[in-house]
């Protein structure tokens, strides 16, 4: 195995699972890095954008789904399908996109992933049609899926693990500075008519950027590529577990999108997909346990107690994160009456932070070589930070609002860049693909989760702190919280501040919900054990570097 961008023989062995460390064990010595080339960081430029891209359309999505439900008149709550139809295809195409990437190469399928996404996004903001723009969010959410796990698997490629901390936390920069600026473009587009959330999707976002995109990743990712013929290729890809997974995830996906807004929990409608997507994800692990030649999770990344702590960690963290990015703005707008650009600016301060954060994080790491008190910090301060909103009103002064978000995003931000290194670090290198799948369809199956837990508790406490006057208007199956908004604004007192009151109630509640939540996290990081970080990276997918010394390629 070739030594990648450093230029020391590794200190330490790379690690199989089985190799585990105490926790008093010797650290190898932070290894001295080369100066990277040109090449290197052009390409790493197309992953950022591409990174960028797939983050600025969700958040700025979430600030305008009040303004999409006005807009589409919708009368039964299918507009939450905008949301969940891109979760559900991004999450349930994560393995499959991994597992082509394995095969045919990281560049063809980066670059039909950022083409499904703006297909996706044309389909989305062409078309005046609720299903069209729910189809258009669901080949998005393809294309948004390989593109989230190929950026991962690239920097995998490019960097070794014992200097990834620097470059996972200018990933981590870009997702969040798409957090600072998504919300205000949602907000400024989506104010503008009930027709400007449509440029969300095509002239003045998604389109553009994608562009960008395509042509970074075509004139500068070089990447190696496998050799072998198109059926052999074909023949490596583990078809049947990402069949189970694909139809597993989607299914419990849509039975998560129903439970308790669509349909009763209790009601067939959500009950047999919920039931069948499990078992296809039961069966899954159940076939991946039996040894296929190629396996789309092999045993060993789960078969050791610091890969599993991260990766539950990963799921704690999508679970929150995603809770505050969509229902921050529900506080803004409905307790406090902002409108959607208003709520955009409001949630500045508290998702800023997480920005440079995340960039500290990863800086640390790399300069420590120890991964576990990055994770253990970002924990505590997520867990007090979540807590603390908990505690907002509907009259909460400014100062409280501002301040507990800033807390609740640094925590946030350390976590974007954290938990990947307890999962990656105990595998030898040629396991890092598959990892990092599992590690992104983590995020995103969980991401998917959080809405859900996040909505339904949300709805439940409306139906019951929520004013039975105001509750008429609404009927059953009805998301209550984006579709109450735009109501708000215009009632008369008293009734007014009793439905911000009964907002603020509801979300105290969820709040609560999420410290138990990041908790889970917090316990499931210390069973993390202190391993050495590898210092080479797998030559096979390694970038095709000209100007790389002869010194720096040698076996």
């Amino acid at each position: 195995m070739a030594v990648g961008p450093t230029t020391e023989k590794p200190t330490t062995p790379v690690r199989r699972s089985s190799d585990t460390d105490d926790d008093d064990a010797t650290l190898a010595s932070p290894p001295q890095t080369s100066k990277k080339s040109r090449a290197f960081y052009l390409s790493f430029l197309a992953i950022m954008v591409a990174t960028f891209l797939s983050a600025l359309d969700l958040t700025a999505v979430a600030t305008a789904l009040p303004t999409i439900a006005r807009a589409l008149d919708d009368t039964h709550g299918d507009f939450t399908w905008i949301g969940s139809a891109y979760a559900l295809a991004s999450t349930a195409f994560i393995p499959l996109s991994a597992n082509l990437s394995h095969a045919f190469g990281r560049k063809p399928i980066f670059l039909a992933a950022v083409t499904i996404f703006a297909v996706g996004s044309a389909i989305a903001g062409e078309f005046c049609l609720q299903p069209m723009l729910i189809a258009g969010r669901g080949v998005q959410g393809i294309g948004g899926g390989g593109i989230l796990a190929l950026a991962e698997i690239l920097t995998a490629d490019l960097v070794p693990l014992s200097e990834r901390g620097l470059y996972r936390g200018l990933l981590g920069l870009v997702w969040s500075f798409a957090s600072v600026i998504g919300p205000p473009v949602g907000g400024a587009l989506a104010n503008g008519s009930d027709k400007g959330w449509r440029w969300l999707f095509c002239e003045y976002l998604n389109l553009p950027v994608s562009s960008l995109a395509f042509v970074l990743i075509c004139v500068f990712l070089n990447v190696r590529r496998p050799e072998g013929s198109i059926k052999k290729k074909l023949r490596t890809i583990d078809w049947i577990g990402n069949i189970l997974v694909l139809f597993g995830s989607g299914l419990a996906i849509v039975g998560l999108t129903w439970g308790g807004i669509r349909y009763s929990w209790s009601s067939i409608n959500v009950l047999a997909p919920l039931l069948l997507g499990f078992t296809l994800l039961f069966g899954f692990g159940v076939y991946e346990a039996r040894g296929p030649a190629n396996p789309t999770i092999p045993l060993d990344i789960i078969g050791n107690r610091t890969s599993l702590s991260g990766l539950i960690a990963t799921a704690s963290h999508a679970i929150c994160s995603i809770t505050a990015i969509y229902f921050m703005p529900v506080y803004l707008q409905a307790c406090l009456g902002a409108t959607p650009l208003q709520s955009a600016v409001d949630f500045l301060p508290g998702s800023g932070f997480s920005a440079p954060t995340a960039l500290i994080a990863g800086a640390a790491i790399k300069i420590t070589q120890r991964y576990r008190l990055a994770n253990w910090v970002g924990w505590v301060i997520m867990i007090v930070g979540a807590g603390l909103l908990s505690l907002l009103k509907d009259d909460s002064p400014k100062g409280d609002w501002v301040g507990f978000q800033i807390l609740f995003s640094t925590g946030m931000g350390v976590l974007f860049t954290a938990p990947i290194f307890p999962v990656l670090a105990p595998l030898p290198i040629d396991r890092a693909p598959s990892a990092i799948a599992l590690f992104t369809f983590t995020r995103a199956f969980f991401q998917a989760w959080g809405i859900t837990i996040a909505s339904t508790i949300l709805q439940n406490k409306l139906e019951t702190n929520l004013p039975i006057a105001f509750l008429a208007e609404f009927p059953q199956g009805y998301e209550i919280a984006y579709a109450a908004i735009p109501v708000i604004s215009k009632l008369e007192q008293p009734l007014k501040g009793a439905v911000q009151a009964g907002f603020a109630a509801s979300l105290s509640t969820m709040w609560k919900v999420m410290v138990g939540i990041a908790v889970v996290g917090f316990l499931a990081s210390l069973f993390m054990k202190e391993i050495p970080l590898a210092t080479v990276v797998d030559e096979k997918y390694a970038l095709a570097d000209p100007e790389r010394s002869s010194e720096e390629s040698r076996v």
